[in-house]
């Protein structure tokens, strides 16, 4: 295995001898390593990491494949235990006989008292839940669902549970995670598919946020951008004006201490009249989720400081 890491990583730093390129490609089907650029042949000893079996549909990888699912941290067992299945039918799919039926409804629940053993292990379970409905409510990708989940087991190990509730603290660790990684959510569509209100997801974020020394950057109103433009149905053009606009206003210090969703919406209202696809402040508010006043202070900031003439 080793040895196959270092292989890997020798092609990486190949350097085409003709051309000088640091282009190399992995044609496993070959075996060789060519050239991007001019298309010689580096190395003709590539090593395959693949499996050494073909598969032509998706049952029958299912069926030649040696190894399970991977590891995860949205599971409190990490997906390393056995489920079976609630489906009283065999292999083949046939469906099976009232005494097979009765033996494997007494194994599931015993299998399903031994995942669970103790209380910590239940609500562990619980919140993973909770925290993978939120998610999926969301529309939340798979990394930022892994990364909620260990910022949680890790406030489970430093014993910051404790006289909180479970709700309010999965929803801290997927605002902290969104935030980490540059989601732009706010603490309102957080509370809106949680079971805890927003003042006590606040609370319990400052709370995780200070104990675990998590760095989170304030959140650049840039990342809103994309969002309320695709919401707004206009098209790129509006999108890259907008990010100008917020980016020079960002270099004269005009957004700090602004709501990154007000000032998101005014550069998305700015730079939709100047395209000229002009969307009311009353839609665009809407969309950001802020009021028309936010929209309207911020744009009159913007527009008195950047000097920009705007034809309404």
């Amino acid at each position: 295995m080793e040895k196959n890491l270092t292989d890997i990583r020798e092609v990486d730093e190949m350097v085409c001898p003709e051309c000088g390129a640091r282009t190399p490609v992995r044609d496993y089907e070959r075996a060789e390593v060519t050239c991007r650029v001019c298309g010689l042949v580096l190395s003709d000893k590539l090593l395959d990491p693949g499996p050494e079996w073909r598969a032509f549909d998706s049952d029958q990888r299912d069926k030649r494949s040696r190894a399970g699912a991977p590891i995860t941290l949205t599971i409190h067992d990490k997906g390393l235990s056995t489920m079976i299945d609630w489906r009283d039918k065999d292999s083949y799919g046939k469906s099976i006989t009232s005494k097979k039926r009765a033996q494997i409804y007494r194994m599931r629940k015993w299998q399903r008292r031994i995942r669970v053993s103790d209380a910590s292990e239940r609500n562990l379970a619980f919140a993973l839940s909770e925290l993978e409905r939120m998610a999926s409510q969301l529309g939340l990708s798979r990394n930022i669902r892994e990364a909620s989940a260990l910022l949680y087991r890790r406030a489970v190990e430093s014993q910051l549970i404790r006289g909180r509730s479970i709700e309010s603290m999965t929803g801290a660790a997927l605002y902290a995670s969104c935030r980490k990684y540059s989601i732009p959510l706010t603490l309102d569509e957080i509370s809106s598919v949680s079971r805890a209100n927003k003042k006590e997801i606040a609370r319990s974020y400052r709370f995780v946020s200070n104990e675990l020394t998590i760095k989170v950057l304030p959140t650049d109103p840039v990342n809103y951008v994309p969002r309320l433009v695709s919401k707004l149905n206009l098209d790129g053009g509006v999108q890259q004006k907008a990010v100008e606009l917020i980016r020079f206003a960002s270099s004269e210090g005009l957004t700090s201490g602004r709501g990154p969703t007000g000032v998101a919406a005014a550069a998305v209202y700015i730079s939709s009249v100047l395209m000229g696809v002009k969307r009311t402040q009353r839609d665009i508010a809407s969309a950001a989720n802020v009021t028309e006043v936010t929209v309207r202070n911020r744009y009159k900031e913007l527009i008195d400081r950047l000097t920009l003439e705007i034809y309404l």
